[in-house]
């Protein structure tokens, strides 16, 4: 009797899929859950599979992007990704308890060990804020270039400094006073 039942649900889980392992062939970002289309690794091709990601952290994984799939009711039909990975694009060498973020392209965020953030952009770093407050100091190895005024704790500006100085006359010291000079700053 007992080799019976057990038959039986032999027979039963057969016929629902576990996860497994698939590479990601093309990704639709445009709806609320991403859908992807991806080969599994028994060599079957699945169509509009969901892509779940953490709350908070969104990517768009390239093609030839590993991912585990979840059968939702064993039927592989209604599979979806609940984690991926791309090991060669994937930053190595990570000190245990960091984090990172990372693109295609070799851009990252990485959230150190030494309590340090590292950014890193081939291009730029564009922040659209109306104020960016730091505190500390801030060492800068280029140029700084400003699209309007910059003033310091005393409320001085660079344009109001500009102004006295390219208006300013000074006593002669044979008597009279010089005119403002004509090299403006």
């Amino acid at each position: 009797m007992i080799k019976t039942i057990d038959a039986r649900i032999r027979r039963a889980l057969s016929g629902i899929r576990l996860t497994f392992r698939g590479v990601l062939t093309l990704v639709k970002s445009a709806s609320a859950v991403q859908l992807v289309q991806l080969d599994g690794m028994s060599g079957e091709q699945l169509q509009d599979a969901e892509l779940f990601q953490q709350f908070g952290f969104t990517s768009n994984p390239p093609a030839g992007t590993m991912a585990i799939i979840l059968p939702v009711g064993g039927q592989t039909a209604h599979g979806i990704v609940i984690a991926t990975e791309h090991g060669t694009l994937r930053l190595k060498g990570l000190a245990s308890g960091e984090a990172a973020i990372y693109n295609q392209w070799g851009d990252h965020v990485i959230l150190s060990k030494d309590r340090r953030m590292k950014v890193v952009s081939a291009l730029a770093v564009d922040i659209t804020t109306p104020t960016v407050n730091m505190s500390g100091d801030l060492n800068v190895a280029g140029s700084i270039v400003a699209q309007a005024d910059i003033s310091d704790h005393g409320n001085k500006s660079m344009a109001g400094m500009r102004t006295t100085y390219n208006g300013h006359t000074q006593n002669d010291p044979q008597g009279g006073s010089v005119s403002p000079p004509t090299q403006q700053m």
